[in-house]
């Protein structure tokens, strides 16, 4: 077994785990009324993007989602919460010490040891998410759920939904595919723009990601035999039809659409298996970018 599926089928108990320990880290996430943004690079980038739509669409305040390096140091917010696994990428500590001294920050990180410990004014830790794998799964997904417990959106049947994700059959022929797109609405999109780049990453793949509502300008018209489309959430009306009218496979959201994350993951795993690729080890990448100064 792979390092990052070791990793991705432990995040039921993850979830749990975070889910429980919520209201520790109380005041070092955001309260209800601040203005909020929400950072990241990669994967926690699209974690932020799920996290701060949940946020927003909840009343919580108004929040924003950035890459690190494109934060608009030209608005003020009450607090930048940062997502960082390694607590070490580059774009995301050069910006906490910028903000330091005038912007309240917190970190969510795996590693209590990272110099991200000394660059934020609070802290999150989730080690018991920490990860050996380049390809983030686990802490992504457990650092999304804390939020969501955080804002009392961690719902009773997302663990069970995991489970379920983690021990079902893959839709029949989606490994045969040669082109994916994956579709959210809402906080999803950035779920969504997750499962694609897990395809990217573990298997090589051609994966793309929309907004579910803007796959009708222009998008599907690359759907067609032996290309797959996957909907995290409730579908549009009608989308579902148009696309199997191109050939192409639908793939409903049938489960929590954080737990149909993982039968992404699943996906990616498993596409990169069938190509003799290691998902541990995807080309050009490394677990945390570090630029040389």
């Amino acid at each position: 077994m792979t390092h990052v599926e070791d990793e991705l089928t432990s995040q039921p108990e993850c979830w749990e785990r975070a889910a429980s320990e919520a209201p520790r880290f109380l005041t070092a996430l955001p309260a209800p009324g601040e203005r909020v943004a929400i950072v990241g690079c990669g994967t926690s980038y699209f974690m932020a993007q799920a996290a701060a739509a949940l946020r927003e669409g909840a009343g919580q305040g108004e929040t924003d989602a950035f890459a690190a390096s494109e934060f608009p140091h030209g608005r003020r917010y009450d607090r930048v919460v940062a997502l960082t696994r390694s607590g070490t990428t580059t774009e995301v500590l050069d910006l906490l010490t910028r903000l330091r001294g005038g912007t309240r920050t917190t970190a969510i990180t795996a590693d209590p040891d990272a110099p991200v410990m000394t660059a934020a004014d609070d802290l999150a830790v989730l080690d018991f998410a920490e990860e050996r794998s380049v390809v983030q799964t686990r802490f992504a997904t457990t650092a999304l759920t804390l939020l969501r417990a955080h804002l009392g959106l961690h719902p009773g049947t997302a663990v069970t939904d995991a489970r379920t994700a983690l021990t079902e059959p893959l839709p029949e022929g989606l490994v045969e595919c040669g082109r994916f797109t994956f579709l959210g609405r809402g906080w999803t999109v950035g779920l969504a723009n997750e499962a694609g780049l897990k395809m990217r990453e573990a298997a090589l793949a051609w994966a793309e990601t929309y907004p579910a509502m803007e796959y009708r300008h222009g998008p599907i018209s690359v759907s067609t035999a032996g290309t797959a489309t996957w909907m995290f959430g409730d579908a549009p009306d009608g989308l579902a039809e148009q696309v199997r009218g191109t050939g192409a496979s639908w793939i409903a959201g049938r489960l929590d659409p954080l737990a149909e994350l993982v039968r992404a993951q699943r996906l990616a795993v498993a596409l990169a298996a069938s190509r003799g690729l290691d998902p541990d080890r995807p080309r050009h990448l490394t677990r945390s970018v570090i630029l040389a100064p």
